[in-house]
């Protein structure tokens, strides 16, 4: 494979190990694929990654082994400052891995999927500086695997991967960050709130590019997208769905509110 080429391009971001060069690699990668300086080539038949580049720590634990800490510490406010890094690391992974996995699609699928990318990077690079200054770094708490466990479950169909990482995955990002935030103020943590307020602004963003790919996919796949949606939700999460949701952010970034309607419906199945 040519190293010139996006497929090449975005799986030397995928498994870069070190989180900066990580970042950099994602940012130039954006910055060539909107600015026609790779070509948009996918030679190889794409591979499955168990698991991506990632530096020796922070150790994987079941999510049931993560402490619980409270966010009236510095310990616990850095704690979940550590959780948002190592879900936007995740998700760099999660983006570029679309550049990556799916071929002959049109150029704008490419220069959405590296801008995600991207805006993940600057996204783990605010908050590692939020740790930083608190004393801490990226790999000193915990973490777990399940972000990437569902890249793995969806890496075999373009309409599977974004039906469940931007419009499950990401969205809960949405839903849960406005409460993040208001906790984060309670304590004074202002620094921090600006932070996810910015992330919060992005992920709408991201989630509505997942919209428009899914509807694309249900189209080409001849495919209703609310039925669709549902169904895959029931198959590949058990119809397990966690709700509240934030109508406001979901309808900003592409949702209907029949869809809402379903999904607060399957929520109230699982409670």
């Amino acid at each position: 494979m040519s190293d010139t080429v996006v497929q090449a391009r975005a799986e030397a971001v995928v498994l870069e190990r070190d989180p900066a060069a990580k970042c950099d690699a994602a940012a130039a990668l954006y910055d060539d694929v909107r600015n026609d300086r790779v070509p948009l080539q996918h030679p190889d038949t794409p591979r499955r990654f168990e698991i991506p580049g990632r530096p020796e720590r922070p150790a994987l634990v079941s999510p049931r082994e993560l402490p619980r800490r409270g966010l009236g510490s510095e310990p616990g406010r850095a704690a979940l400052l550590h959780a948002l890094a190592h879900i936007e690391f995740n998700a760099i992974n999660l983006a570029v891995d679309a550049v990556y996995r799916f071929p002959d699609m049109e150029r704008d699928f490419y220069v959405d999927w590296a801008r995600v990318g991207a805006d993940e990077a600057r996204h783990f690079g605010m908050l590692r500086g939020l740790l930083n200054d608190r004393g801490y770094d990226y790999g000193d708490f915990p973490a777990h695997n399940g972000l990437w466990e569902t890249a793995v479950k969806t890496d075999h169909d373009l309409l599977v991967r974004m039906a469940l990482v931007p419009r499950v995955l990401e969205a809960r990002g949405i839903d849960v960050t406005p409460g993040l935030m208001k906790s984060l103020r309670g304590v004074g943590a202002e620094d921090a709130v600006a932070a996810l307020d910015v992330i919060y602004h992005d992920e709408i963003e991201h989630v509505h590019i997942g919209n428009r790919w899914f509807h694309a996919a249900c189209g080409w796949a001849n495919q209703e997208p609310r039925a669709t949606f549902n169904s895959l939700i029931r198959e590949y999460m058990s119809g397990r769905i966690k709700g509240p949701f934030d109508r406001e952010g979901r309808l900003h970034a592409g949702f209907t509110e029949e869809e809402l309607d379903d999904l607060e419906a399957l929520a109230a199945e699982g409670t």
